[in-house]
């Protein structure tokens, strides 16, 4: 019971006593049996005076506020406290009960947590934590990282967070800037690369092929306005779908897995424009990435290419559909749609990428950091498909629609190479699975 009305209860009695002293309802060692009598309830309820009704009643509504009162325990337990996100706490989850658990269960846990299983978890920190030591930071390593990957999972802000973990806001935006920071240039590296080798080449173009049946496909690109959180910006933020955006292009593989990213424009930025931005432009048109896996078809050699929709611009290096509205001749036709198959996986990569870390879907943080924790959230997306992790129900942006870009002077060879080389594209496929 609650001590209060039991102290509030004991003071009644004493003042009952005081009121009334011929009905004590407190009897002493010394009473007799004519005073035991005279205190039963049928004698109190006779009783000439006033008092022993009045206590009665009061005593009952106590009583009743007390029974319908919750307790503080009862309250606390049904609200995350500030103790469940703490050093201690997260240590006891992450040495003493993450090894009593099923492997499974264990890992369902942590992705409903941090977006991600506890191999990939400590796969993440043991890279990072040679650098975050460097940082001076008064938090352990993988405590840091945990924060973070919760942010980007779930979307918190700072505020939001900084009171679930007992933090400052200002605290919350340093660490998470320092760590997607790290993700964005110590790991980036290691975990998105351009297809060059030509093990890799051959594993990516056999698979496109199969997908699509056209020859030295080595990725799909596309881009993705992210939205940002409440910011009034000046200037060309405001995307197609009528938010404020920045734009991302990523290009993907077979397996989902980006091995080029860029986020260099606001998100009222067209696909073509951005993409002429990027440092992959720039590679493929000097003749810096050169890819070692040629093939003839119709006395056309072809190189690996990438594919893209009707906003790219048609170029020897990037293919992109005869028409969007299938009004091409029937090779056309069956091109762009086995093409369109072929793009379909980084837009799938894209959903994932979105519905993995939600973050993305509404960004809310500082607009100097926007584009580390985009690359952040592409590279850890990339650890998770390596690592085979569950694909989550993945957002959906709306469909897309636009003209083909015009060509600029400096691209004509490029344009006028890719635009014999898609025709030939499109008449040896017609004319293989024509003969099936």
């Amino acid at each position: 019971m609650d001590q209060s009305f039991l102290l509030m209860l004991s003071n009644l009695l004493h003042l009952h006593n005081s009121i009334d002293p011929t009905t004590s309802l407190i009897s002493s060692p010394t009473s007799t049996s004519s005073a035991s009598t005279s205190s039963s309830p049928t004698s109190l309820l006779t009783s000439s005076s006033a008092a022993p009704l009045l206590f009665f009643t009061i005593a009952s509504v106590l009583s009743y506020i007390a029974s319908s009162r919750p307790s503080s325990s009862s309250s606390s337990s049904s609200s995350p406290a500030a103790s469940d996100y703490s050093v201690s706490a997260f240590r006891a989850l992450s040495t003493e009960h993450i090894w009593s658990l099923e492997a499974p269960l264990r890992d369902a846990q942590w992705r409903s947590l941090y977006g991600l299983s506890y191999p990939v978890f400590t796969t993440v920190v043991d890279k990072l934590k040679p650098h975050i030591a460097l940082s001076n930071l008064s938090l352990p390593s993988d405590y840091a990282v945990a924060m973070v990957l919760s942010r980007l999972t779930h979307g918190f802000s700072a505020k939001s967070l900084a009171a679930r973990y007992s933090l400052e806001p200002y605290l919350i935006s340093k660490i998470t800037n320092m760590v997607t920071r790290l993700l964005a240039t110590k790991l980036y590296p290691e975990f998105i690369k351009i297809p060059v080798s030509r093990r890799r080449l051959i594993e990516t173009t056999q698979a496109f092929e199969e997908l699509t049946s056209l020859p030295n496909m080595c990725g799909a690109i596309d881009g993705s306005p992210i939205r940002l959180h409440k910011q009034n910006l000046s200037g060309n933020y405001r995307c197609r779908y009528g938010y404020n955006a920045v734009q991302l292009e990523v290009v993907a593989d077979h397996k989902k897995i980006f091995w080029d990213v860029c986020v260099k424009a606001p998100g009222g930025t067209d696909d073509a424009a951005h993409f002429r931005e990027s440092l992959l432009y720039n590679r493929l048109t000097s003749g810096d990435i050169v890819w070692d896996k040629v093939i003839n078809v119709r006395g056309h050699p072809v190189r690996p290419y990438i594919v893209g929709d009707w906003c790219y611009p048609l170029l020897s290096f990037l293919l992109t559909p005869f028409s969007p509205n299938g009004m091409g001749t029937p090779a056309q036709n069956l091109f762009d749609g086995m093409l369109m198959k072929g793009r379909s996986v980084v837009v799938e990569a894209i959903g994932l990428l979105k519905g993995r870390w939600k973050i993305l879907q509404d960004l809310n943080v500082g607009l100097n950091h926007v584009p580390q924790t985009i690359v952040a959230c592409c590279v850890l997306h990339n650890l998770c498909q390596i690592a085979r992790e569950p694909e989550p129900e993945p957002w959906k942006d709306p469909e897309e629609n636009g003209m083909p870009p015009r060509v600029l002077d400096s691209e004509k060879s490029f344009y006028y190479f890719g635009e014999s080389l898609r025709q030939a594209l499109a008449d040896d496929l017609h004319q293989r699975l024509s003969s099936r």
